[in-house]
């Protein structure tokens, strides 16, 4: 295999021990003589990986006990729709930061009244919103916020906590720092970023906060039906919760999530400096207090010059580095498993580029 650097925006980077855990267990899993995709959802073998994912999320989060992991299908665009689906009464808070806290809001609006906070998009997405700047009716059903920001590259560091209950999507940065989970009501995320791949997505909701959801909402999309069957209403996505569960076993191998941290914080710095030193060849999006640790998003002079570090970034085993099409540029995508030695090699390649090119 040639041996690439992936920085993918997601489906991203899979640790390698993970995927070689799975390789060699493919065909034959515990000695089932079948695949994991192969056996009853029901079966006591695949039981045991799926309440195993359960209680490694709630063990590398920190959860609360009256805190219920479920486990969805459709990313995070159906979560847009079943969170105010469930819970939105009368009206609630948003915060745009980005593309996907809109699309969040736009699909709110189909439920009720939405008190959009704007701050971030008059700047460009190019900041976050200070938690002091935020006003909203304490009456609201939540306050629904992005913690991370993948096409701009901005990320929350300091969290609103209100009287209402507080409503993540944390689907591009979770585990990737350790943070107080418990001050969030409900959070979800896809795990196609830091913790497996595409096919399932991770909600951890309260008791308290569960309880006020509607009881009229189709059971499909319910929280509440997927709580009471521990996510078995239907057949779950077997593979990728499979994968989740080696993902979180290779968390805990790698020291837990403060040894994730701080880990991606070096990675991220390392990039963060070869943009600050190159004397405005590379121009980052976004605001330093605000820069994410999960996507470093950056340009160059000129379309032309964007085109040509593209092509010849790939051409040194550099890939997944074109940014979103909405806004073009660089981004450089960091989760979890993308090694250090992959930042170290851009870092580099980024300042050969600069001194080829000036």
């Amino acid at each position: 295999m040639k041996n690439v650097h992936n920085f993918s925006a997601g489906p991203a980077a899979l640790p390698r021990q993970a995927l070689e855990k799975a390789q060699s267990s493919l065909l034959n899993y515990e000695e089932s003589q079948v695949s994991i995709m192969e056996m009853s959802h029901r079966s006591k073998t695949y039981e045991n990986v799926h309440f195993q994912a359960i209680s490694r999320l709630k063990s590398l989060m920190k959860l609360d006990e009256d805190t219920h992991i479920l486990f969805f299908q459709g990313g995070a665009n159906l979560q847009f729709s079943m969170v105010p689906m469930n819970f939105l009464n009368n009206q609630s808070s948003y915060v745009l930061t980005g593309v996907w806290s809109e699309k969040a809001a736009n699909e709110a609006k189909r439920f009720g009244t939405i008190d959009v906070q704007t701050h971030a998009k008059e700047n460009g997405y190019s900041t976050i919103p200070s938690p002091d700047d935020l006003s909203y009716d304490d009456r609201n059903s939540y306050l629904h916020i992005t913690s991370n920001n993948t096409i701009y590259g901005t990320q929350w560091k300091k969290f609103p906590y209100s009287k209402l209950p507080l409503v993540c999507d944390m689907s591009s940065d979770i585990l990737s720092r350790d943070i107080d989970y418990n001050a969030f009501d409900l959070i979800y995320a896809g795990a196609q970023k830091n913790l497996g791949p595409a096919g399932v997505t991770i909600v951890a909701v309260k008791d308290s906060f569960l309880k006020n959801a509607h009881s009229d909402v189709a059971p499909m999309l319910s929280y509440q039906t997927f709580s009471k069957s521990q996510s078995m209403y239907n057949t779950p996505p077997v593979f990728s919760i499979y994968m989740l569960n080696l993902v979180l076993e290779w968390i805990e191998s790698e020291g837990g999530v403060s040894s994730i941290e701080a880990r991606n914080e070096k990675k991220a710095s390392l990039l963060y400096d070869a943009i600050d030193r190159s004397e405005g060849f590379y121009r980052g999006h976004a605001e330093k207090e605000a820069r994410s640790t999960m996507n470093v998003t950056f340009n160059l002079q000129h379309d032309d010059l964007e085109k040509l570090f593209l092509q010849e970034a790939e051409e040194a085993g550099l890939i997944g580095l074109p940014g979103h099409r909405l806004v073009g540029g660089i981004r450089a995508s960091i989760y979890n498993a993308v090694p250090l030695e992959s930042c170290e090699v851009l870092a580099a390649f980024m300042d050969s580029f600069k001194r080829k090119h000036t």
